[in-house]
């Protein structure tokens, strides 16, 4: 699979099955619920179901996969979809789904790991929103092709221009990272990959 260009653990990796290991990876929690919030959740993301898709899919990303990589203090995923079915009995997700660990350092998050899991997620409706319950992974090497092509059948030519297209993934990069730093109200403007210059974090809206 195609690597991005950084010389140590580089945060575009497109490694599905990496080797390196994560002991910890540090993700910001959300204050507990009172009994009478489940109910307003609920209607909340019936409003907005591809916000809530898209939470389901960076939180499976964040516990599933960031902690395959070095430990860093935040992990923050990147979602590149490409198409969403309704099924009957659960919601299908097809695309390219990335995740990096980065440190703070001063202020500027510096990237220290992270990698690509291209395919095809399987979600279903909760109480609150929707939690995935399977994944169709891209292989890797030899077999990212034949899987690829298997998994998104007549979408495999719009998955690969995706693929390729490094501008798009870096501006969807810059604003998943934004929302968490405003989120999380982290004192950054920047984030670095290891051997490139800084990039400053874009401003997003409400």
């Amino acid at each position: 699979m195609r690597l991005k260009s950084l010389t140590l653990i580089v945060a575009a990796m497109m490694a599905v099955g990496s080797t390196s290991t994560l002991t910890s990876c540090k993700q910001e929690s959300a204050p507990a619920a009172t009994e009478a919030e489940p109910a307003a959740q609920a209607e909340e993301q019936s409003q907005d179901p591809e916000a809530a898709i898209k939470k389901a899919i960076g939180d499976y990303m964040v516990n599933e996969f960031g902690k395959q990589y070095t430990q860093g203090q935040y992990c923050i995923p990147n979602l590149i979809l490409l198409e969403t079915n309704d099924a009957e009995n659960e919601t299908l997700v097809w695309g390219g789904f990335w995740v990096f660990n980065y440190n703070q350092v001063g202020d500027t998050l510096k990237t220290v790991s992270g990698g690509n899991h291209p395919g095809l997620m399987h979600l279903r409706r909760t109480g609150t929103g929707y939690e995935v319950t399977k994944f169709d992974a891209v292989g890797d090497g030899s077999n990212f092709e034949p899987t690829a092509r298997k998994i998104f059948g007549e979408r495999y030519d719009s998955f690969m221009n995706n693929e390729s297209n490094d501008g798009m993934r870096e501006s969807l990069r810059g604003i998943a990272i934004a929302r968490y730093v405003k989120e999380h109200k982290l004192p950054v403007t920047m984030y670095q990959d290891f051997g490139w210059d800084p990039v400053a974090i874009p401003t997003v809206e409400e």
